[in-house]
């Protein structure tokens, strides 16, 4: 019995993966910033406690509209442009054949190739055909709204409860260095996780999350401390 030849790429991951990455990333890293910010201004632990929530919440939603916002106007666009190839279709087969076997010499077949492979995938999925080849639109690449917005609010909120856990179970004067070193640990985490699951430079993934988190979390302690000293 012949070997089943299987492979698995990681673009297919591309669509939950990136929406996750920014999710958790986002969480951690405005939730700790807002919680560092208003303990630097010497607020009691519940007052951090109330604020931290608030931006969980704040954030999660956030991260869901804006995700469902954007990913379906690229979904929309998509639409509206396999509509116009389908018009096409309909009205000039002829041409949308040409232009298909085109794209299939540019891509280096010769021209009786081209023009059999353009005519055996037009008669079997001929929009399927132009969307992939023409458009670039695939099934792995297809806008998904909901799942966009579903992964990008519940990675949003895992991310933000480290931060919030820590001002929990911290003593007060060490809020503001447990919740940076451990969102930073959780940070750089992420970013390891992120690019052996994208299959990208662990090291530069998370050299650049640590600079930024770090950068946000600096910044905000300063306000915070600046604001505190001035009421």
């Amino acid at each position: 019995m012949p070997r089943v030849h299987s492979e698995h790429h990681r673009v297919e991951r591309i669509g939950w993966l990136r929406a996750a990455v920014l999710g958790a990333n986002d969480g951690i890293v405005s939730t700790a910033s807002l919680i560092i910010g208003v303990a630097a201004a010497s607020a009691a632990r519940g007052e951090v406690v109330i604020a931290g929530l608030a931006g969980l919440v704040a954030g999660a939603m956030s991260m869901a509209a804006g995700e469902y916002v954007s990913v379906s106007s690229q979904a929309d666009t998509e639409t509206a442009d396999l509509a116009i190839e389908q018009a096409e279709l309909a009205a000039c087969p002829e041409d949308e054949h040409k232009e298909l076997a085109g794209i299939y010499r540019e891509r280096g077949l010769d021209a009786a190739t081209a023009d059999a492979v353009a005519t055996q995938l037009m008669a079997k999925d001929a929009l399927g055909a132009h969307a992939r080849d023409e458009l670039g639109i695939s099934e792995i690449s297809t806008a998904r709204p909901v799942q966009a917005a579903f992964t990008s609010a519940a990675t949003f909120t895992a991310g933000a409860l480290g931060p919030l856990l820590i001002v929990l179970v911290a003593p007060p004067r060490l809020i503001v260095p447990a919740v940076a070193l451990i969102s930073l640990l959780a940070l750089g985490t992420l970013g390891a996780i992120g690019a052996r699951a994208g299959g990208a430079s662990v090291r530069r993934a998370t050299t650049r999350v640590l600079f930024w988190g770090a950068l946000a979390m600096a910044v905000t302690a300063g306000i915070g401390r600046l604001g505190g000293a001035v009421v």
